[in-house]
């Protein structure tokens, strides 16, 4: 049997203070001894996931100690950005490695992109009803 979770989208204000709901997950993320809760924006259209600076900062990491740099594409290709691994741990699922692009770009979500969140988690949208579910990938027999 897998374990899934459905969650529901939540209600997100834009610069302009525009609102629209949008499929944000809570998670928390450790590094070494520091752990924090934040979400993430589920974003299929994303290459890899996206660290902001300042939840960095709030893990603990120190930009000069990471030398592994990751060109990012978008709106976010002028940004000097560095790899870093994380543990994350979603509702009662069993905690997963994931391989973040840390960003210097400021005010800007958690992105869970394609690499590697969508491949260590299966993932359902039901648009029509405003929530998706989340499960860990299955593993091979």
């Amino acid at each position: 049997m897998t374990l899934k979770k459905r969650f529901n989208f939540v209600e997100k204000s834009n610069s302009a203070g525009e609102t629209s709901l949008v499929p944000y997950l809570a998670l928390t993320l450790l590094y070494q001894d520091t752990s924090i809760s934040t979400s993430g924006l589920l974003d299929t259209g994303a290459s890899v996931n996206v660290l902001p600076y300042e939840t960095g900062i709030q893990l603990g990491l120190n930009w000069n100690d990471h030398n592994t740099s990751v060109a990012l594409a978008g709106n976010l290709a002028k940004f000097a950005a560095k790899g870093i691994i994380l543990s994350a741990t979603i509702d009662q699922f069993t905690p997963a490695t994931l391989v973040f692009a840390w960003t210097k770009a400021e005010n800007i979500p958690l992105l869970l992109g394609r690499i590697n969140f969508f491949q260590e988690f299966d993932v359902c949208f039901y648009g029509s009803q405003l929530a998706f579910e989340v499960s860990p990938k299955s593993k091979s027999i």
